[in-house]
């Protein structure tokens, strides 16, 4: 399972010109399952979001996590984050769990995000969306829950 993390101070989802999760303060993650991806995979995952010291205590230095901050989570399923470009000019996705699979597993991360004490908004899986981010810093991280990188 892969994730962009991304610190921000709002976050929204849209399909068809509607508002369908929206966030301030937080973290937009863009989630991808990958084919071989498990819910050990969406357990660690999810812990490691909600506890990623990526928010400034008194002295500025980056000690605080969602959780101390009572952030909120935004989300977003991308299947394009196994997008597999090292050979021609369109990306290959064979690496991408087929989309029943990642449904559950997505949906997997969003309730252990809730379960572990975090306000969760989501983006709709399998469809077109809008994603507008206000990136703080910025702020982006790479997790990986193979950890490949």
């Amino acid at each position: 399972m892969r994730a962009v993390v991304q610190r921000v101070i709002r976050g929204a989802v849209r399909v068809g010109g509607e508002t369908v999760g929206e966030i301030d303060q937080g973290l937009v993650v863009l989630l991808g399952v990958g084919r071989d991806d498990t819910p050990e995979d969406a357990a660690y995952l999810a812990e490691k979001i909600v506890h990623l010291r990526v928010f400034a205590d008194d002295e500025g230095k980056l000690n605080r996590s969602v959780l101390e901050v009572g952030g909120k989570v935004l989300l977003v399923s991308q299947f394009t984050l196994y997008g597999d470009c090292r050979r021609g000019r369109r990306p290959g996705f064979s690496a991408a769990a087929a989309p029943e699979r990642a449904q559950f597993l997505y949906g997997e991360v969003a309730r252990r995000l809730a379960a572990l004490g975090v306000e969760v908004a989501e983006g709709q899986f399998r469809e077109h969306m809008q994603v507008e981010i206000v990136n703080d810093g910025p702020v982006t991280l790479l997790l990986d829950s193979h950890k490949t990188f």
